[in-house]
């Protein structure tokens, strides 16, 4: 063989050699053998921000984003769509063997999403089968990484990571610019102990469901709001929508919260005039309006001045007290408090009270005491804050300084506020409340009871239970309400909320003021049996 034919022998083995190199490469890339393909963008795609973080108030991470992988095909580089989805089954059993096959079949389509969101072994698995035209596809993924922690208020984003719920949600256009973490109100300690003390009342008392929110009186910032059952958005794109924990209670779920509206009647009463704190009325006997009987859980044997008809729930004296109040001004002051409207929170899904379409005179007795109105715990306690504000109520807020906040709106007095205070106080001392007295803080509030409504009338065996609190009582700061749905007897012999949601605010309050920075005070002890601070001195100057 001449130079000349060798030499062309070598080009062309070259030529051999360079063309396998490329169809290898190629082959690579079609069975998953080079690992994952680089994501192309066109000229005109800019690359995708990072979604910003959200932290709470000390800057302790609770969402962020993390990279992950997504399967994708090309229908034009698959020989048998069939074959394909039925080997991806193999590894990946939840998806629907026949629409892939169908869809990886189209040769008129060149990108299937097969698989969003790939956990490292499901890639692993998937890359092992080394099929054709298949390739990962690396895309950015919310992760939570303490679970459920503060799930309902995190929310969660769909599976183009848009928020879809919670403060994901209602702040996306923020959060979508990336940059500065979102900084929530709440506070992961607070928070953690809250949900703690409700995941154990529930396990005590087998709970349907329930919620608790704990704000900042004088601010309107949630410190924490937690609801049963937990939520944990790592695995929202898994759980189905009619699941009950998706249900934020605190404040996409409406309840006839009962006696713990007593408080509003009373002060509406004496900020109109219509009523004085040492007015005397007669409790004894049951009332009868339209047909509907109105009657006491613990009946009185004489007259009950209006701190008695507080302290131990009195649903007669409270119909008297509305008597004299009226239904025009009943709905006047329920309007002002904000308990005919939604809570307006940077939450999605904010329930609108139920409220009788007319107010006549069994609707006005019933709601004096909680029955026939049906709030939000959020709405409730936006209003209920009031007493712990000097009689105004604030907005609350889960957003660390939120420019876009209303003004506080008067909903009664000073003086009210206070008089009103020393009545609650009282019921923690020696009422109804006694179970959620905390050593030290000084807990003032009001249980509330309240039969669930059901088709024709209310349920003889299902309740609602409820605990609305202020803390330190002396010197107000912290609104709590706890909410219980259908709690159980437990180990103790009642099913209202002395038994059950009492003592699930007072441990809660017990654990969370060290963590608020607010230091036990004991100067002023009793002896047992004796009331507690200074509301008995208080009560006798009223």
């Amino acid at each position: 063989m001449s130079e000349a034919s060798r030499n062309r022998t070598r080009i062309a083995g070259l030529g051999v050699g360079a063309l396998f190199v490329v169809l290898a490469g190629k082959a690579g890339y079609l069975a998953l053998a080079g690992g994952a393909a680089p994501v192309h963008h066109s000229a005109k795609e800019a690359p995708r921000v990072a979604r910003a973080d959200i932290v709470d108030r000390n800057g302790e991470l609770l969402a962020t984003s993390v990279s992950a992988y997504s399967l994708v095909a090309n229908p034009k580089l698959i020989w048998d769509g069939g074959d394909v989805a039925a080997a991806l089954a193999t590894v990946l059993p939840e998806i629907d063997v026949e629409s892939l096959s169908e869809r990886l079949s189209d040769q008129t389509r060149e990108f299937v999403w097969v698989k969003r969101g790939l956990t490292p072994r499901q890639r692993k698995a998937v890359f092992d089968l080394g099929l054709e035209g298949l390739r990962f596809e690396e895309e950015s993924r919310r992760a939570y990484p303490r679970g459920t922690l503060a799930g309902h208020v995190l929310g969660f984003t769909n599976i183009d990571g848009v928020g879809a719920g919670g403060v994901e949600y209602s702040q996306n256009d923020r959060l979508a610019k990336g940059g500065e973490a979102v900084r929530l109100t709440i506070d992961n300690g607070v928070q953690a102990a809250v949900e703690a003390e409700l995941a154990a009342t529930a396990a005590e008392h087998d709970i349907q469901g329930g919620a608790a929110i704990l704000m900042d009186a004088q601010t309107g910032e949630v410190r924490a709001m937690a609801s049963w059952p937990p939520f944990d958005p790592n695995r929202s794109l898994d759980i189905e929508v009619s699941d009950p924990s998706r249900l934020n209670r605190a404040v996409g779920a409406v309840y006839e919260l009962g006696s713990v509206f007593k408080p509003f009647t009373v002060a509406a009463a004496i900020e109109s005039g219509v009523v004085h704190p040492k007015d005397l009325f007669d409790v004894r006997k049951p009332l009868e309006i339209k047909g509907y009987t109105i009657k006491d859980d613990h009946p009185f044997h004489g007259d009950a001045d209006v701190t008695h008809i507080i302290s131990e729930s009195s649903n007669i004296g409270t119909v008297r007290i509305n008597e004299k109040l009226g239904t025009r001004r009943q709905q006047a002051f329920l309007k002002q408090a904000g308990l005919m409207d939604r809570a307006h929170i940077e939450l999605s899904g904010s329930a609108a009270p139920i409220l009788p379409e007319r107010f006549d005179d069994l609707y006005s007795a019933t709601i004096s005491y909680g029955h026939g109105i049906a709030v939000t715990p959020m709405a409730y306690l936006e209003a209920f804050s009031a007493f712990a504000n000097g009689g105004e109520r604030v907005q609350p807020t889960l957003i660390m300084n939120h420019r876009e906040r209303p003004q506080p709106v008067r909903v009664m007095s000073a003086l009210t506020a206070e008089i009103v205070n020393v009545m609650m106080r009282e019921a923690v001392v020696t009422g109804t409340g006694k179970n959620a007295e905390v050593a030290g803080y000084r807990v003032a509030g009001k249980t509330g009871t309240a039969e669930k409504p059901v088709v024709g009338g209310y349920s003889d065996t299902e309740n609602v239970t409820s605990f609305a609190a202020i803390f330190p009582y002396d010197r107000p700061q912290y609104a709590l309400i706890v909410t219980l749905d259908d709690p159980q007897a437990g180990n103790e012999i009642g099913v209202t909320a002395a038994y059950n949601a009492a003592p699930t605010a007072g441990r809660i309050i017990e654990r969370v003021a060290p963590l608020l920075g607010l230091a036990p005070r004991f100067e002023d002890i009793r002896p047992a049996g004796a009331p507690l601070g200074s509301a008995q001195e208080k009560r006798s100057s009223l």
